[in-house]
């Protein structure tokens, strides 16, 4: 039986997203300004046009907190591809209308309210543990969502899955089965996302008032292979680009086909700039090593000193930019109400907390990969509703048709 194609987007935001796509595909103004404190791009890093030959997809994975009409298109998505649906649910989602809605669509599905995850299941992290209680504490579960999602692909014995964010839209279905098959030279392959860009809120801004500003690769469409389930996700902003990195640089990584982000308000309140701040220090820091062809272990606290006075100085360089090109007005006192707040998050940071984090984080690997390891010698083989069962997962589960 044919699967008709997902629908791309509900009928409210079609004209949004049509208008978002067109402006981030559009070829960027000649004279872009490049700020001489910031790198707007790591897409050379990534391998592009590689070839493949598509592959089934075991898993789509979904973190999400909206209501579940945001669903209905990765609903369709893994109706297409006819594998499980997962459906990592908080806040206003919920697993029961979760589960009813791809019952209906007759889509195998498993869907948990994280809430009700035992604390074990999961490993503690240092990297959580450090942060936890200050100012730098990261209150959202998407991290725990996504290694949540990591175990039950490893357990399950599934061999490629793909992340797919439920704000996301895949406009050809089977640019997954080209990730997918990508997976055996690549940890992971991210699909190119176009639509409203997918940056932080001070590239954003960057971006509004003028300046060469790129997209990377991320989990709002990224295919993962079973070698890649023992990385993980830490619980700062950019943990997709830590969950790509190895212990020296980049894992092989690569970016084909399209997907289309839907519109947001980066800009919506201050908070949002805060807590992303030392994410995106720590993120653009070890990715501009990169780009200059050094490893991470270079990232010393004399790196961190000298990256941290440039990423202030980009971050004042965009302040002036905005005052410079964008109108008066509400919108413009928001962007740079939102800029200041990230500055004065960053003032906060100190190089040695850079180093301290990495340092964590490389413990935090080894960890998870142990727990990985562990967790699938135990349960290797079993049927997926006995793996849930015996996780002592409280969970949703239903066969496809």
């Amino acid at each position: 039986m044919n699967v008709a194609a997902p629908v791309l987007a509900a009928p409210h935001a079609d004209r949004a997203l049509a208008a978002s796509a067109a402006l981030a595909t559009a070829p960027a103004p000649v004279g872009r300004p490049r700020s001489p404190n910031h790198h707007g791009s790591h897409r050379h890093l990534l391998t592009r046009d590689a070839f493949a030959v598509p592959a089934d997809v075991d898993a789509i994975i979904v973190p999400t907190a909206r209501p579940t009409t945001y669903l209905a298109h990765v609903v369709a998505l893994a109706g297409h591809h006819r594998c499980t649906l997962v459906v990592l649910c908080s806040r206003r989602a919920s697993a029961a209308a979760a589960t009813a809605l791809a019952e209906r669509a007759g889509v195998e599905v498993i869907a948990v309210d994280v809430a009700d995850v035992p604390r074990k299941l999961l490993p503690p992290f240092r990297t959580t543990s450090m942060l936890r209680g200050g100012r730098f504490d990261r209150r959202t579960d998407t991290s725990l969502k996504r290694n949540l999602g990591l175990l039950l692909a490893a357990v399950s014995g599934w061999e490629r899955v793909v992340y797919v964010d439920d704000d996301v839209v895949i406009p050809q279905p089977d640019d997954l089965r080209t990730a997918a098959g990508l997976l055996d030279t690549f940890t992971g392959v991210g699909l190119s996302v176009g639509g409203y860009p997918d940056n932080s809120v001070v590239c954003h801004a960057y971006r509004e008032a003028g300046g060469d500003q790129d997209t990377f690769i991320g989990t709002g469409a990224l295919a993962v292979g079973r070698e890649s389930f023992t990385s993980f996700f830490p619980n700062i902003y950019n943990e997709d680009w830590f969950f790509l990195l190895g212990e020296t640089g980049l894992a092989p990584s690569a970016v084909t086909g399209q997907a289309l982000q839907k519109p947001y308000d980066p800009y919506r309140d201050t908070m949002r700039a805060r807590t992303e701040e030392l994410g995106d220090c720590l993120a653009e820091g070890l990715f501009g090593l990169l780009d200059a062809g050094r490893g991470l272990t270079e990232a010393g606290a004399g790196y961190w000193r000298w990256f941290l006075g440039r990423r202030r100085r980009f971050i004042d360089e965009v302040i002036g930019m905005v005052g410079d090109t964008q109108p008066n007005g509400p919108a413009r006192d928001r962007m740079i109400a939102a800029l200041k707040a990230a500055r004065g998050r960053n003032r906060l940071i100190e190089p040695q907390l850079c180093v301290d984090y990495l340092t964590a984080w490389r413990a935090d690997r080894e960890v998870w990969r142990e727990h990985v390891e562990a967790a699938c010698h135990h349960r290797k083989g079993r049927p997926v509703p006995d793996l849930l069962a015996e996780l002592r997962l409280p969970h949703r589960y239903r066969s496809g048709d």
